[in-house]
């Protein structure tokens, strides 16, 4: 009766593994191609799905454009000699008399080591009154004291220094070698020059934006293109504020791919070829290569154009299909631009569901044997 009671346990084995089978039981990634393509529009679905051609590409070939406005890049460069508010300045008045009106006794000049320029813009010198002292160079300004003592001492010679203050500073903040505020000189008068005063930038070139924060207006550009078009190495003002930060935008990538994982870009631009590779490219083992699919919320007056009508509006749902077995699937999915927010995924190949079948078969039934075969005293 043995005999007969290990083959009753088999069968009654494989009626449950088959059962299970066949309701769909076995784990997957993600939905397959035919589930992805019952949710289009065409299917009574909420999501257009569209194949990626040229046509495609061009449509939705939309990268965030950074830059700064004619504003910032007409604004000319500062003299550097230019004395602000808040500056600090220093100044030696010499004159042609034994007794003069500042000098003390037996000495024929006066320092003044620090003179402070107020918040209106103006100093104070004895006998010279209150001076205007913003917007003037210190040559300027030498002159304006001259004339206002020379009709209280003879040939009076004055000496004005502009000396380190805060009245012309900008504040560098984020991924800096150094953070702090800096004052606006001669050799730092310029964003970059700026910037490397403070030691460059901490993070990758490829991903680094900086933002220039002046009163109310806030504007961007990437850093290489500081170097890449002259225009954005603007002109400082004081005040001005700088913030250095990597780029934050990112993808999702799920399904049959290296790595399931939110995804930081990498370079200013991201194509649907570099993306794939980025997380590792594609499983040999269970990935479609047909069904590699980008979704998106997408603008639409973008979708409008890439479905050829003009009704739309509002965001709509879009489902990219990049075929790489295609004869040019490769290229499409090179000229295709993923953006910020976007999904990836990558379904599994047909056969994947049946090799997954076909282990839960074989490991069930091994696994009754296993048990069935067991000692009777266990």
């Amino acid at each position: 009766m043995k005999p007969l009671a290990n083959s009753w346990a088999k069968s009654v084995a494989l009626l449950v593994v088959v059962s299970l089978v066949a309701s769909c039981g076995l784990p997957r990634v993600g939905p397959n191609k035919r589930e992805i393509f019952a949710g289009s529009v065409q299917k009574e679905g909420d999501a257009f799905v569209v194949n990626v051609n040229d046509r495609v590409t061009r449509a939705t070939a939309v990268v965030p454009a950074l830059g700064f406005s004619e504003s910032f890049i007409k604004a000319g460069t500062v003299g550097s000699d230019t004395i602000s508010a808040g500056d600090t300045l220093g100044l030696t008045i010499w004159e042609n008399v034994d007794d003069g009106l500042l000098a003390s006794t037996g000495a024929n000049s006066t320092i003044l080591e620090e003179v402070q320029v107020d918040g209106a813009g103006f100093i104070f010198v004895p006998y010279a009154g209150r001076l205007k002292a913003a917007g003037n160079t210190p040559e300027a300004l030498r002159r304006i004291i001259t004339e206002r003592l020379k009709d209280q001492t003879p040939d009076p010679q004055v000496q004005v220094r502009r000396l380190a203050g805060d009245g012309a500073t900008v504040s560098l903040m984020g991924a800096v070698g150094g953070q702090g505020v800096y004052p606006i000189e001669r050799p730092t008068r310029t964003l970059a020059a700026m910037l490397a005063n403070a030691g460059g930038v901490s993070i990758e070139p490829e991903i680094a934006q900086v933002t220039l924060i002046r009163g109310a207006h806030t504007e961007k550009v990437w850093f290489q293109d500081l170097f890449r078009d002259p225009r954005f190495d603007i002109a400082l003002r004081g005040g001005d504020r700088i913030l250095v930060e990597g780029d934050t935008r990112s993808f999702t990538a799920l399904g049959a791919t290296g790595s399931q994982s939110r995804v930081d870009f990498e370079s200013q631009t991201l194509s649907g070829i570099e993306a794939i590779a980025q997380v590792g490219g594609l499983l040999t083992s269970t990935s479609d290569p047909t069904g590699v699919f980008i979704l998106r919320n997408e603008p639409a007056e973008i979708a409008n154009t890439v479905l050829g009508r003009d009704d739309l509006q509002g965001a709509q749902r879009m489902i990219y299909v990049l075929d790489l077995t295609q004869p040019n699937g490769l290229f499409m999915a090179r000229d295709f631009s993923v953006r910020d927010g976007d999904t990836l995924y990558v379904t599994e190949a047909p056969f994947t569901q049946w090799s997954k079948a076909i282990a839960a078969l074989t490991g069930s039934l091994s696994a009754v044997d296993t048990l069935t075969t067991a000692p009777s005293g266990l």
